[in-house]
């Protein structure tokens, strides 16, 4: 497969308002022209493994293994999935993870989780933060997330399966010797690789988790194979801190770092102007032989971490999206991956199923399943949902989403004009 052309930066004096309106103009080349097939046509598959629930920091941690339970549990009662035919049960990762991490890591981790690490190597190692405290069978449990993400894209990259969905990874965070941000190992970067390295691929990696990727982002600073793409909270306001836009890349991955940092308190209609203009732009640009994105649901406004403003409705706009660009520019190639998101009972089920009747072609039903809502509802904050689509009432005043709608397109404004797209 040939390399594309970098997606360099030009001048900054630029004129950025005509750069903006000609790339809003291509915002619906995708949408109006992609053929999108039903579920008879292709096929997608689930990753899971009740291993997937041992990746646990502990009861007072803001990610929640029950969160797994939960949006599987909605997705069966809901009869949106056959968990004998739609499910793909992974083997853990071991020389995958090699891929993005170092051995010394690789070996760190799995003896914080099996025995005893000197404290001063769990702190290289960011193993006693708070955020990614070490646990029992750490590595086991991390390798089998990791392996969900490695089988899928392998399947998608083998023509197996048209698309995929690993609603227990997107750990975006983990950078190559340290974890980071809830994230042991980088199951996203290691999917990517895996595509790059076995397939000789272009990925076009999207994330839409409020928190920059930037895990993945860093591993792939210098590789014009791999084009990251990150919409986020701004770093200033927001762990990690990064994903400014003069982030770009280096060497010969100059060019291949997109980000688009947006304010506090951004809505549906600001948040879909910015991925509509900015996704199929760069889509068409790099010509990529595979869609990688993470769906984190800590975007909405719910989100105890976060402060932006979304609701569901824009969950299944950006899923509607990725899947359109997936059949009009890769083939249908496609694995997308659940990330975060901590309203685990409210948020986080409902996301993951408008995702995957998305990709699946099934309809999404209106209201959620009474039983599930009954047990679910339990201890959650209130007002709990009955529907998986939320109502205007969640949006905030007018004057907020104003400011936060000029900032973002501002920020989009400089972020394009930047492109030689």
């Amino acid at each position: 497969m040939d390399v594309c052309a970098p997606i360099l930066l030009c001048d900054a004096s630029q004129n950025k308002g005509s750069s903006f309106l000609a790339l809003k103009s291509e915002t619906n080349k995708y949408t109006e022209t992609a053929k999108i097939m039903s579920n008879s046509d292709h096929k997608s598959l689930l990753a899971y493994h009740p291993e997937y629930l041992d990746y646990n920091f502990g009861p007072d941690h803001p990610l929640r293994p029950e969160r797994l339970t939960a949006g599987l549990e909605l997705l069966d009662q809901a009869g949106l999935i056959d968990r004998d035919r739609d499910t793909l049960v992974p083997d853990r990762a071991d020389a995958e993870i090699a891929l993005v991490h170092d051995d010394a890591y690789i070996h760190a981790v799995r003896e914080a989780g099996d025995s005893w690490l000197p404290y001063g190597m769990l702190q290289r190692y960011g193993l006693s933060h708070p955020d990614n405290p070490a646990f029992p069978a750490m590595h086991e449990a991390a390798a089998r997330v990791v392996g969900g993400s490695a089988a899928a894209m392998r399947q998608v990259m083998t023509g197996e399966i048209a698309h995929a969905f690993n609603p227990g990874g997107g750990w975006h965070h983990a950078l190559r010797a340290r974890a980071a941000g809830f994230c042991v190992y980088n199951d996203a970067a290691v999917a990517a690789a895996v595509a790059v390295h076995e397939f000789d691929a272009r990925v076009l990696y999207l994330d839409f988790d409020c928190h920059h990727g930037d895990g993945v982002q860093w591993i792939f600073y210098d590789d014009p194979r791999v084009l990251t793409v990150s919409f986020h909270e701004d770093g200033q306001y927001l762990f990690p801190g990064t994903g400014g836009l003069e982030e770009r890349g280096i060497g010969e991955g100059e060019g291949y770092a997109v980000n688009v940092p947006l304010a506090p308190f951004t809505d549906d209609s600001s948040w879909t102007e910015v991925i509509q203009t900015v996704v199929p732009a760069v889509a068409d640009s790099f010509r990529p032989d595979v869609i990688l994105s993470l769906h984190g649901a800590d975007t909405h406004v719910w989100d105890p971490l976060t402060h932006l403003s979304l609701s569901t409705e824009s969950f299944q706009r950006q899923a509607q999206l990725v899947h359109q660009l997936a059949h009009a520019a890769t083939g249908g190639r496609w694995l997308a991956m659940g990330s975060g998101g901590y309203d685990w009972r409210r948020v986080v089920p409902r996301s993951w199923a408008i995702l995957w009747t998305e990709m699946t072609g099934r309809p999404l039903p209106d209201k959620l399943p009474d039983d599930w809502i009954k047990h679910w509802s339990a201890g959650a904050p209130e007002p709990f949902p009955t529907a998986y689509l939320d109502s205007g009432a969640l949006l905030l005043g007018q004057d907020e989403s104003r400011a936060a709608t000029r900032a973002n397109r501002a920020t989009l404004a400089d972020a394009l004009s930047g492109f030689n797209l």
